[in-house]
């Protein structure tokens, strides 16, 4: 199986290879691939045996993609870009603000017809088609100068982390800050892991449909994080929902409360928003966010992310959390989540 992974990840990285010369970078690759393989999947689910509804608008499917050539093609696929961005649900995350970075229409063809269209992308599992997208990011995140690397962390940092927590099956859980999804993965394979839990077949539809969920700030690296759990067979129970909310988790609390909370958030002394609680006002920055439920008013995020991890917690709700060197030990509103971390919660270890 990691056999046909790799074999998988080296026939669309080669191709990459001849998108740069072109100018196009890791990351536009691995955007444009996203696109074309959502479209080639839909279609696949809406043949037999089957036959889901298709949920792309008619004349804006793989098809009619196939249908056409040269430039046609490529006004065509920017349209349908276009066009799919503005959808509800899954289609609006996946494709909003798409663009067409291949210019060449004859390159885009071959990569709908000769890489895509070639394989038969459903009757691959979940595991092959799920580890050569992720293999495929790993290789953007190592890509210095796309600067993907942000979104990325390191999956044995994580697949420790979910270890530690031991999730369990009832539980909803939730990373704020989700990247493309590493946390939300690593915790469906521990939960669907045999060697954990001999989860039934009820079990199995509620972890792939109400047991994950994220949040995400920038549109493209949400529409990777949604593809990527859709490849590891984990999607929204409903065409309308998705596991994926695209906002800022700090602007507000979401209205839901979680089992366990496990992330990675951005690291920053500043950033354009400044939390203010309600003691008092932050003047430095600009733009500023109203939370009530804070303990301090700072512009370091990560503080913010654990103070915002902390409200949205069910009552006996867990979390792992990871912040640099010593920021809890900083005075000022380190000082003050610090403090209140204690009183308030059952810290367990910072280590």
């Amino acid at each position: 199986m990691a056999d046909q992974s790799s074999q998988l990840v080296h026939k669309l990285w080669n191709y990459c290879n001849i998108l740069r010369d072109d100018r196009l970078s890791y990351g536009d690759y691995v955007e444009q691939l996203t696109f074309v393989l959502f479209l080639k999947m839909v279609d696949e689910q809406s043949r037999p045996p089957f036959n889901k509804k298709s949920p792309i608008p008619k004349g804006f499917d793989w098809s009619s993609l196939l249908a056409k050539d040269g430039v046609e093609l490529e006004i065509h696929y920017r349209h349908l870009l276009e066009t799919l961005g503005t959808e509800k649900g899954m289609l609006g995350v996946i494709f909003r603000k798409a663009q067409n970075k291949i210019q060449d229409p004859a390159k885009l063809r071959r990569l709908i017809v000769d890489l895509i269209d070639k394989e038969q992308w459903t009757s691959l599992s979940a595991d092959v088609k799920g580890d050569a997208y992720e293999g495929l990011l790993e290789k953007n995140a190592a890509d210095v100068k796309g600067g993907a690397g942000q979104y990325f962390t390191p999956r044995p940092l994580i697949a420790a982390m979910v270890d530690v927590m031991r999730p369990e099956p009832k539980m909803t859980i939730c990373d704020p800050a989700c990247g493309t999804g590493g946390f939300l993965l690593a915790t469906y394979n521990y939960l669907s892991d045999p060697k954990h839990y001999q989860l039934d077949r009820e079990q199995k539809k509620r972890l792939a449909t109400e047991t994950l969920y994220g949040v995400e700030l920038v549109d493209g690296v949400a529409r990777l994080c949604c593809m990527n759990m859709l490849l590891h067979g984990i999607s929204a129970d409903g065409a309308d929902e998705v596991p994926v909310e695209v906002r800022d988790a700090l602007g507000s609390h979401g209205g839901k409360y979680y089992d366990l909370v496990m992330t990675n958030p951005p690291f920053g002394k500043k950033s354009s928003v400044t939390i203010v609680n309600e003691e008092g006002r932050a003047e430095k920055e600009s733009l500023t966010i109203h939370r009530d439920d804070f303990w301090a008013s700072t512009s370091n995020k990560q503080l913010n992310f654990l103070q915002h991890v902390f409200t949205i917690l069910k009552q006996h709700g867990r979390a792992a959390i990871v912040v640099p060197d010593n920021v809890l030990f900083e005075g000022g509103a380190g000082e003050t989540v610090r403090r209140e971390l204690l009183k308030q919660a059952d810290v367990h270890t910072l280590l």
